[in-house]
């Protein structure tokens, strides 16, 4: 598991979307051996945020990789996101 990693996801996550739940899992450990695993992480992120209000499940999270930026500068190879609006 990356926690420097996991944790520069979330500062940014959570400086830009200021989520109201965030949950980032290191699926890298699933990946091994895979090609891309050599060139980063894999990550699950799991994000509930009223900025999301009104949008389509595209548009948030074209949202979190806006928020997140050059993912392979961040070093994340793979990213799977469940983006949620509050109940």
């Amino acid at each position: 598991m990356n926690t420097q990693k996991t944790q520069v996801l979330k500062d940014q996550l959570t400086s830009e979307l200021a989520p109201e739940s965030l949950e980032i899992r290191d699926d890298s450990a699933l990946h091994t051996g895979h090609a891309g695993s050599l060139e980063g992480g894999h990550f699950h992120v799991m994000i509930v945020s009223s900025k999301f209000l009104g949008l389509t499940p595209l548009a948030r999270h074209r949202l979190v990789f806006e928020a997140l930026g050059d993912l392979k500068a961040l070093g994340v190879h793979a990213l799977s996101i469940d983006a949620r609006i509050p109940s």
